[in-house]
């Protein structure tokens, strides 16, 4: 072969390989296009299964939270004003109770509470559950996460007297624990249209009642509009009945410690109205 021949054919090996490196790639450039390619689904995968990761998290420590240390609750009725807001046609306040504090000490004269009602006290309460078997079951399952309130006779009160002490009022004396007088600055006369000057014990005379261990005797701020302990008497002759509710509770009104669920802490709804709830003792009030 001649030196012209054996150019040509290095000329023709070399315009190959510049056009093989050109049309087609090798296996390392076809392994990495692959990768190229697969990356995204791969990401999107993985952001899905963290967002519900961090979910799963909020909702157990919400969970969490509701059960064990705080919850929020809907005032619905008129009877702690003007302390708490319920009345009709304005908005109801919020309030957030604190679920730890008496985990490690009990109610004392004063605090704001919300507590399970006894069984004499659900006279007349509706459930809140819908009559619809799938509406309902939707219900109790948000419910649980505390999206919906519980389908019980939840009430907020003041605590006038605990386990030990006696309550009494009447029209000499007025309100009383032990003899002792009450100073309740929370009252208002002109939410309760009525003045504790006038009329001591704001309604009825009623006691005296010596409160069981481990009980207490609440009643609501705007007392003239509270169904509250007073309410909740043993049966009485009908003479002595004076007009009260007499549900034949056989505790006399009193509520278990063990019905408290927390402390009534601050309102936190609506903006306008957020602030602490007072925790007065009028017991000790001079």
């Amino acid at each position: 072969m001649d030196p012209e021949q054996r150019g040509a054919e290095r000329r023709a090996d070399y315009s190959e390989g510049v056009t093989g490196s050109a049309d087609a790639p090798d296996a390392a450039d076809e392994d990495l296009r692959e990768d190229v390619d697969e990356d995204p689904p791969k990401k999107k995968r993985g952001a899905v299964r963290e967002a519900a990761i961090l979910l799963s998290i909020a909702l157990v420590l919400y969970y969490v939270m509701l059960t064990f240390i705080a919850r929020p609750y809907l005032i619905p009725s008129e009877s702690m004003e003007p302390t708490l807001h319920g009345c009709a046609g304005c908005v109801g306040d919020r309030i957030m109770v604190d679920k730890v504090t008496y985990d490690f000490s009990t109610p004392e004269p004063g605090d704001v509470i919300v507590f399970k009602g006894p069984p004499a006290w659900n006279i007349g309460y509706k459930s809140i559950r819908s009559d619809s078997t799938p509406i309902r079951y939707l219900q109790n399952v948000l419910s649980f996460v505390g999206f919906v309130p519980p389908d019980e006779n939840d009430l907020v009160k003041r605590v006038i007297a605990v386990g030990g002490q006696t309550v009494e009022c009447r029209a000499a004396t007025g309100l009383t624990v032990d003899g002792k007088k009450l100073v309740e600055p929370y009252l208002d006369v002109n939410t309760m249209m009525a003045d504790p000057q006038i009329y001591p014990c704001l309604g009825n005379e009623f006691g005296p009642v010596k409160v069981p261990e481990n009980r207490l005797w609440v009643m609501g701020d705007n007392r003239t509009h509270s169904a509250d302990s007073r309410a909740h008497c043993t049966n009485l002759p009908a003479d002595a009945q004076k007009g009260l509710l007499c549900t034949g509770d056989p505790m006399a009104g009193t509520v278990p410690v063990d019905n408290v669920i927390g402390k009534a802490r601050f309102i936190a709804w609506p903006p306008g109205r957020w602030g602490s709830v007072s925790a007065v003792n009028p017991q000790t009030t001079q």
